[in-house]
């Protein structure tokens, strides 16, 4: 049943998108009956309380927020690396450093995992299941894991729970 009702809203959600650049021809109407289907399939394995989440207003507000914070955060690491790189000395003291993250939800840990290895000078190389991320770091400021947070995941993860979790 909860498939069926997936299935209406995703071709509704089509149909109302192809009307406003015409009528919903029968072709418009097929290639959104298979992409719903598409829809269903791909949508099997996530509970109906995780799909709800995408129907709350206020996490689309904290992703324009995130948005900026990350780009805010993206120019900041651009730069230093642009020093790093252009200075005659070259100052880089790189390693891999072990992270605890709060974030449960597997959506959520990649959320944070992509937006660390966006930032130029870090990059998430293994993540666990058990909240552990592995991130390669320009720049080791800490070797201990909650001072490590402090510098890599903590500006985000404020963020992503609010959006995801």
């Amino acid at each position: 049943m909860k498939r069926a009702a997936l299935f209406i809203l995703a071709l509704a959600l089509w149909i109302l998108l192809v009307l406003p650049f015409g009528k919903a021809w029968p072709q418009d109407v097929v290639a959104g009956a298979l992409m719903s289907l598409v829809v269903v399939v791909v949508m099997k394995g996530v509970p109906a309380e995780e799909v709800g989440k995408a129907f709350q207003p206020s996490r689309y507000g904290w992703l324009a927020v995130y948005l900026v914070v990350l780009g805010y955060y993206v120019v900041k690491a651009n730069l230093d690396v642009m020093y790093r790189l252009l200075h005659p000395d070259m100052p880089i003291r790189p390693g891999i450093v072990k992270v605890r993250t709060e974030l449960r939800t597997p959506t959520g840990v990649t959320a944070l995992a992509n937006s660390i290895t966006l930032t130029p000078g870090t990059l998430t190389v293994n993540a666990t299941e058990d909240g552990w991320l592995y991130v390669h770091w320009i720049w080791v400021e800490a070797e201990d894991p909650d001072e490590a947070a402090e510098h890599i995941t903590k500006k985000f993860e404020w963020y992503i729970k609010r959006i995801v979790e």
